[in-house]
């Protein structure tokens, strides 16, 4: 599975899942500044699983019914490009299939709702 990391989520997070074998690109690299739909239609494009800081995506993605490949949702406090690191390895052992999904990540829980 692929990944499109949103520009909030910290290079340094993005590098560290690279190095670690999970195939991942950030908007950062590539395109910052793009606008919120732009980015969830280059995720959905691309068929890569967006993840996100951004809470708006869950507007576009549920009441604005934008086309979407997956979100993952990170609910937590970034306190470190580490911390996020390791809460995103966590979620991926997880075993759960991201793809046509919208996953919110807590620090003490995960919820996962189909996507139409």
């Amino acid at each position: 599975m692929k990944f499109l990391a949103d520009e909030n989520i910290p290079l340094r997070a993005v590098e560290k899942l690279r190095d670690s074998g999970i195939e991942i690109t950030s908007i950062i690299e590539e395109s910052p500044g793009l606008s919120d739909e732009g980015v969830l239609r280059l995720s959905a494009e691309r068929e890569t699983v967006l993840i996100t800081f951004d809470k708006d995506f869950g507007s576009l993605v549920f009441k604005g019914r934008e086309k979407s490949f997956g979100v993952i949702l990170l609910r937590f406090p970034p306190k470190s490009p580490d911390f996020v690191f390791d809460m995103l390895k966590i979620l991926f052992k997880s075993g759960i299939d991201f793809e046509r999904k919208f996953t919110v990540m807590r620090k003490d829980k995960i919820r996962v709702v189909p996507l139409l």
